[in-house]
């Protein structure tokens, strides 16, 4: 069973710029809840574990720059349990790492509908879907999605959502002006 440490990893590899700490979803009544209809509904626990494990063999291949053998490891667990929305996430960063947005995105999709957009995998698809759509300049669509992990709590979504908006991006240009001038008050732009 993968660990909050693990998760961690997971988080940090496949979103470098989120820190370490900011885990979508990383609360323990809203996993526990996730890890007892994963258990208790469709899923065989045994095949539960060694879809996990897949999974954290696919992580642990993608942290080593083997990003093949990661979809492959991501790929076994899909065809293993293909109703689990996890996986499609997780293989959906490893081949927007190999550049195969378009893929990415097919596995987002299919990530967020099995997930019916709640929860930890919900939450991470949203966050990736929304931030290849910003890469694609379609800010609307990358706002929608944004919120949607906010909402699931995101706090990584949410400061992307500021940087989105004109008038935060504003403010915040402004203010760091004026802490560099408190800064340096002798130095370039003070009058």
């Amino acid at each position: 069973m993968a660990t909050a440490n693990d998760r961690a990893v997971l988080q940090t590899i496949f979103n470098p710029s989120t820190p370490f700490g900011d885990i979508p979803g990383l609360d323990e009544e809203e996993e526990e809840e996730e890890d007892a209809q994963e258990e208790g509904g469709a899923f065989a626990p045994e095949v539960l574990e060694q879809v996990r494990d897949l999974e954290l063999q696919g992580v642990s291949a993608a942290e080593s720059g083997d990003v093949s053998a990661a979809l492959e490891r991501f790929g076994e667990a899909i065809r293993l349990l293909p109703e689990r929305a996890s996986a499609y996430n997780n293989r959906a960063q490893a081949l927007r790492l190999r550049g195969d947005v378009a893929g990415a995105l097919r596995d987002l999709e299919a990530a967020i509908r099995l997930s019916r957009g709640r929860g930890r995998a919900a939450c991470q698809s949203f966050v990736q879907r929304g931030l290849i759509h910003r890469l694609q300049a379609r800010d609307e669509d990358a706002r929608r999605d944004l919120e949607r992990a906010a909402r699931l709590g995101s706090a990584f979504a949410r400061r992307q959502l500021a940087l989105l908006n004109p008038y935060s991006a504003l403010c915040n240009q402004m203010l760091s002006e004026m802490l560099g001038r408190l800064r340096n008050p002798g130095g370039p732009g003070s009058e």
